[in-house]
């Protein structure tokens, strides 16, 4: 007899975990790891390493902190992200667009005081991974769903060339300034006489460097061999007195447990900044995820990872890093090193963590503009131009929502940006939401089936009779342009109309507001002479119109009646109405 315990399921095992095994998912993938990836892992974990020391690095001068602040994102929040995650292949770390937010909103809130800038920093990592367990815990993970593809689309282009603009000072040499982004474009046009010509040329020799590698060798630590050889050239040539400035030598050792240093009533502004973080973090994280796993053949547990991401984000702030999230970027190097399960980020985070025991001394002569090299090919990937023009193409109106986005990040701001970027989503799903499209059915000629004749010309128009369909559930919202939708077609109909049919099939839900508007609509047109039927009500719907008592106007309202059988019932006896119906009048 066989036991069935021990039998695995192909197709489950792609699924995510239920059950207690939902909270914990190293539970499922270690039951079935094999041997063989270990190596796979660790070979995966170091070049994760090798790439993430050199872009944290450059991500934590985004923020405005040391630059050990960022390892210490990669070290902790991989490690933690491992325990919780359902992701086999997402790198967790700091991200450009999170460490610009962190930077350009806490330079407000620190009033140049170092420590209080990077408390700070870690207590808005603390927040967020507050803000990851209520979501967590009330399944919140379908909200990110509000906010469209196309609004970060706009927001991720915007954050690009601000993240690029806070760079190009270091590029040019020079000192930059400026708090907005046209500010900064101002200040650094004025300072480009000041060009410091060698800091210039090796910057472009980087970014040449990068280049090659993002094309020739995807997937490796180019920008590892980029820092090192800057190093040895700073270190045995004597460019380092030609105005580099340069990192500096890093506190050795690991990360200690540190509570943030102020509170939540100490800073105004910091709930805010948590909360765009983690809207950013989570989308970002589950986008990068989900590309991951489809790409392998299994799936992720969306609403895992608002607890997977809530741990990174609380081992980050207390072990004095800030804000961390999946990167594409960084996922795409440890997917591409051939990173098996969640292990791959356990060995990153040793070899990181040896790193900074016994290796942060060499890295006192790196040259700041290498960092900024770093982040400016970087962001590249947040500028889509081929999805914009995608978008263009397909419509109008969206590429317009999106270029509203781009827009706010580069006038407001990245922390208004976002914010921006949330309204205009939620707006948006309001007025579909409100302007419902109301369908003019016809019959497909040779069948008794109803289809939208605006779509298909083909289709018959049935003498004396309007037939709409609602394409979306009837609420207190939406009614009155459903309302004046139905007349309005009614007035522009080619002779009078003596019965309208309204098809419920495409509405799920009909609210006592909407209810109370059909017994309206039947009343009105009953006065001008003309009848009108409900069909293909779903069952709440049925039970909502009997509660209100549209059976008293409409007749028996059943689950087996159709269009076409109203339309022959109608056709049997010539004339339902007692009057001779609404007459087409000219529409304005």
């Amino acid at each position: 007899m066989t036991n069935e315990s021990s039998v695995t399921d192909p197709v489950t095992d792609h699924l995510p975990a239920r059950g207690r095994r939902n909270a914990f998912p190293p539970a499922q993938w270690l039951r079935a790891y094999q041997p063989q990836w270990l190596v796979k892992d660790a070979i995966a974990g170091a070049t994760l390493a090798a790439y993430g020391i050199p872009v944290s690095l450059a991500y934590a001068s985004l923020a405005g902190l040391p630059p050990q602040y960022g390892i210490y994102g990669y070290l902790v929040g991989g490690l933690f992200y491992a325990l919780f995650g359902s992701s086999r292949q997402l790198a967790i770390g700091p991200t450009s667009a999170i460490s610009m937010l962190v930077g350009v909103t806490v330079a407000a809130m620190a009033d140049g005081d170092p420590a209080r800038w990077a408390s700070i920093a870690a207590l808005t990592a603390v927040l967020i991974a507050c803000m990851c367990l209520v979501a967590w815990l009330l399944r919140l993970s379908s909200l990110v769903n509000f906010i469209s593809e196309t609004i970060l689309l706009g927001f991720k282009a915007g954050a690009a060339l601000t993240i690029a603009m806070t760079q190009l000072p270091k590029l040019f040499g020079v000192n930059g300034g400026g708090e907005s982004f046209f500010e900064r474009i101002a200040v650094l046009g004025g300072q480009l006489g000041q060009t410091n010509l060698v800091v210039l040329g090796f910057g472009l020799v980087c970014i040449a460097l990068l280049l090659l590698g993002e094309k020739y060798l995807p997937g490796r630590p180019v920008a590892l061999f980029v820092v090192i050889a800057s190093i040895v050239v700073l270190s045995i040539t004597p460019l380092a007195g030609s105005g580099f400035k340069l990192v500096g030598a890093l506190p050795q050792g690991l990360p200690e447990f540190r509570l943030p240093g102020l509170r939540i009533r100490d800073v105004d502004g910091v709930i805010p900044l948590a909360f765009a973080c983690l809207l950013l973090a989570y989308v970002e994280s589950v986008s990068a995820a989900r590309a991951l796993a489809q790409a392998h053949g299994y799936e992720i547990d969306a609403r895992q990872e608002l607890l997977a991401l809530g741990a990174a984000n609380l081992a980050a702030g207390l072990f004095q890093a800030y804000p961390v999230a999946g990167g594409l970027s960084q996922s795409s190097v440890n997917d591409k090193a051939g990173a098996k399960t969640p292990l791959a980020l356990v060995f990153a985070s040793i070899a990181i963590g040896l790193c900074l025991m016994f290796l942060t001394g060499l890295l006192a002569n790196l040259p700041n503009v290498v960092l900024a090299a770093i982040v400016l090919l970087a962001v590249k990937g947040l500028v889509d131009i081929g999805e914009l023009r995608h978008v263009w193409r397909v419509s109008h109106f969206e590429f317009a929502i999106s270029m509203v986005a781009f827009a706010a990040v580069l006038v407001l701001g990245i922390l208004n940006g976002v914010i921006v970027a949330v309204l205009v989503s939620m707006l948006l799903i309001i007025r579909r939401a409100a302007h419902p499209h109301v369908a003019v059915l016809g019959r497909i000629p040779g069948t008794r089936i109803f289809s939208d004749i605006e779509r298909h010309a083909e289709n018959e128009a049935i003498a004396h009779v309007l037939t709409v369909r609602v394409e979306a559930s009837l609420l207190y919202f939406n009614v009155e342009h459903v309302r004046e939708t139905v007349w309005r077609k009614i007035r522009a109909a080619s002779e009078p109309v003596e019965l309208v049919i309204c098809d419920l099939s495409a509405s799920p839900v009909v609210d006592l507001a909407g209810a109370r508007m059909l017994k309206a609509l039947h009343d009105a047109l009953l006065a001008a002479g003309t009848a009108m039927k409900v069909v293909a009500a779903h069952a709440d719907v049925r039970d909502m119109l009997r509660a209100e008592g549209l059976e008293d106007r409409f007749g028996h309202i059943g689950r087996r009646g159709s269009v076409a059988d109203l339309v022959d019932e109608f056709q049997s006896q010539g004339d339902i109405a007692d009057g001779p119906g609404v007459a087409p009048q000219a529409t304005t």
